[in-house]
């Protein structure tokens, strides 16, 4: 599974990194970085809370081909 961020979307209001700080993170510049992209299948739990949670709809979960 691969994390897909619409950065035209995200208000990097940090709302995934307190779910998910394995894969996000916002830091001091005010933005939003994926930490990693394509994380292991344990956390698809959490990415998916992170994606229901997220204010602005901007997360979502592409498949692995």
């Amino acid at each position: 599974m691969k994390v897909v961020v619409d950065f035209d979307e995200c208000a990097s209001n940090a709302v995934c990194m307190g779910i998910l700080p394995e894969v996000f993170e916002v830091r001091d510049d005010g933005y939003l970085y994926i930490l990693n992209e394509n994380p292991p299948e344990e956390l698809r739990g959490k990415l998916q809370e992170a994606v229901n949670s997220c204010p602005t709809g901007a997360i979502s979960i592409a498949e692995d081909d």
